[in-house]
């Protein structure tokens, strides 16, 4: 697969895409940040008024090219001629199925910003643009007519039940982080088991998924 962002013309076109470009080159080939705003302008003859005609600081960079992971999934499955008529289930796999095939192709860049394997998950600051548009996402799967998989019991919220696939996600991703199966198999299959879940959870048949989560989640622990 392609790198996730990348100028789309042979000319220096100074626009969000190129300095992020950028900013994952230099850091894929330094293994660090580059210091200040200053620094990595002059390292790449960027003005810094460019920069920050479209980013506030570094952080809010790397916050943007969270966001932009998903919007590139988003873009990819709206493709899909048939992506309109899946299920709400079958929109929410293909989500995380499109996420993480995007991850793994960035795989260094992702795990060089989320550094200390146990610990990368504890400060959710950087996903912060993507915590909101993935929750947004999850609502207007719900709110959506096509929402025969999601008949949620009354008690569960809209708020709630997108805070709950913000936290799935998250623990989707941090056993991404340290899956060594070939070609992430085992992330493949927690997903489908994670998403298996949830969907009888809402429909009050949990206890059948719940094992068989349960049951990988050991093996995998195991081997």
């Amino acid at each position: 697969m392609e790198k996730l962002i990348k100028p789309t013309s042979k000319k220096k076109m100074i626009d969000d895409n190129f300095i992020i470009s950028k900013f994952m080159d230099q850091v894929l080939n330094t293994n660090e940040e580059p210091k200040n705003v200053f620094l990595f302008c002059k390292e790449h003859k960027i003005s810094e008024a460019d920069f920050y005609t479209f980013f506030g600081s570094i952080e809010a960079l790397k916050q943007q090219i969270w966001l932009k992971f998903f919007e590139n999934a988003t873009e990819i499955m709206e493709k899909e001629e048939a992506y309109g008529g899946y299920s709400n289930k079958n929109k929410l796999l293909t989500l995380y199925f499109t996420l993480f095939e995007l991850f793994t192709a960035n795989r260094s860049f992702i795990l060089f910003l989320l550094p200390n394997n146990k610990e990368a998950l504890k400060n959710l600051k950087g996903m912060s643009l993507l915590r909101k548009d993935f929750k947004a996402y999850i609502v207007n799967l719900l709110e959506s007519g096509n929402s025969e998989v999601f008949k949620k019991p009354a008690m569960l919220t809209n708020p709630i039940i997108s805070e709950g696939a913000w936290i799935q996600f998250l623990a989707i991703l941090k056993f991404w982080i340290d899956d060594t199966s070939k070609s992430f198999e085992s992330t493949d299959i927690l997903i489908e088991k994670s998403v298996n879940t949830v969907v009888d959870l809402l429909n009050t048949k949990p206890l059948e998924s719940l094992l068989d989560l349960g049951k990988f989640l050991w093996k995998e622990k195991n081997i």
